[in-house]
């Protein structure tokens, strides 16, 4: 992008930047231009609530808006800004199913086929398909439910540990399923990780060598990486902080693990442009087929009021302004991450706050779509609208602090 105006203001603490290129491509949606000073009120309610730092970049064709709120580095006392990388957790789910869904375009997996078909070691119900994982209704239980029952003594314990795939799957298999395959939206890690090793299995190469070759070199996402079971984060990134359950403690650093225990369901790590970037190229139709594109943004709802939905390791969130949005939510200790972009990828947002295990958090940092895709209106629209409740990403079962 030729840069042609540079406006920047700072709000309170917080840091507003616009880039744009003249003329700027229209947005086909015909969207309101986003409100700024709305995301960023939201960032310092988020931080009013235990987040240290938060970040939203907004790209719009040539126009890209950039607000960062609060610390990167608490021990520092380093300023957030957009470019950082981050752990984006579940978005990492995306990333997977674009994967498998090229696979399927290839002819190399069938959609309806047994999960089975694909994998070295069965899983307990032939009846659950590779559809059934990809939109959360294999039943499968999700063994993060478990291991992260106790927030900061389970992170502590998987925090350098390195699995395989089929020691995660062991750990949800030996639970009965949530309910038979096919029947209800059930959203589990186990799904994903299931799906990790069936695309190793089936391809010979590692999910890491798919991301690369598939999405990243493509795209040019030069600050997205999948560095499992490597610990540490490279160049510029936020530091992530996890609340503990005893909320008079301090948080805990999160920054450095394996993340092994998560592998394809959320390990990979990127920054705002790059997720940004990511979404309107899928959401554009570059990386899948039109077939393959409308399997995965064929929406079911997930919530009583039908506003958010689940199509193919893909969430569609339909706004106060009647738009639909289709990305992801990423949650990994220490960051929560929302990730999306419009039916036809001409706006896309990303938002980050460096906490976790703060359900509170998590729902305001929501609140940064509304104004990002809705505008100036939405606070209104918002504030009649009933709250719907927040689940987690990780251990979906438990009720967020």
């Amino acid at each position: 992008m030729r840069i042609k105006h540079v406006s920047m203001m700072l709000a309170g603490s917080t840091l507003i930047v616009t880039l744009a290129a003249s003329p700027a491509l229209a947005d086909s949606t015909s969207l309101p231009d986003p409100d700024t000073a709305a995301v960023s009120a939201v960032h310092r309610t988020a931080l009013a609530q235990g987040a240290p730092g938060a970040l939203t970049r907004i790209d719009d064709g040539d126009l890209s808006r950039h607000i960062a709120t609060g610390e990167a580095d608490k021990a520092a006392h380093t300023p957030m800004d957009t470019g950082r990388r981050f752990r984006a957790g579940s978005v990492s789910k995306t990333f997977t199913a674009v994967v498998l869904l090229q696979l399927v375009a290839e002819g190399r997996v069938e959609l309806d086929a047994p999960a089975n078909r694909y994998l070295p070691e069965p899983l307990p119900d032939d009846r659950i398909t590779v559809r059934h994982l990809l939109s959360h209704r294999s039943g499968l239980y999700d063994y993060t439910n478990d291991m992260f029952q106790q927030t900061v003594p389970g992170f502590e314990a998987v925090r350098h540990r390195v699995f395989s795939y089929q020691e995660l799957i062991h750990l949800s298999t030996a639970r009965p399923l949530n309910n038979e395959p096919g029947a209800a939206y059930s959203y589990s890690n186990t799904n994903f990780v299931v799906l990790g090793r069936l695309i190793e299995h089936t391809t010979g190469t590692p999910i890491a060598t798919h991301y690369q070759q598939r999405i990243f070199t493509p795209l040019r996402l030069r600050n997205t990486s999948y560095i499992h079971p490597r610990t540490s984060l490279s160049g510029s990134y936020a530091r992530g902080y996890l609340r503990q359950d005893d909320t008079t403690l301090p948080p805990v650093d999160s920054t450095e693990q394996t993340v092994s225990w998560a592998q394809s369901a959320g390990a990979v790590i990127s920054n705002g442009e790059d997720l940004n970037r990511f979404l309107s190229a899928l959401l554009s139709g570059r990386l899948l087929p039109a077939e393959q594109l409308r399997d995965m943004t064929t929406m079911v709802p997930v919530t009583s009021d039908g506003k958010q939905s689940y199509g193919l390791g893909l969430r569609g969130r339909t706004l106060s302004c009647g738009t639909t949005v289709y990305g992801h939510t990423g949650t990994v200790q220490g960051y929560y991450t929302y990730a999306f972009t419009t039916s036809d990828g001409a706006r896309s947002m990303t938002s980050l706050a460096n906490t976790s295990n703060n359900g509170t958090v998590n729902a305001t940092l929501g609140a940064t779509l509304e104004a990002s895709f809705c505008g100036s209106d939405a606070a209104q629209a918002r504030r009649a609208a009933p709250s719907e409740t927040v689940t987690e990403d990780v251990a979906p079962q438990l009720a967020p602090n």
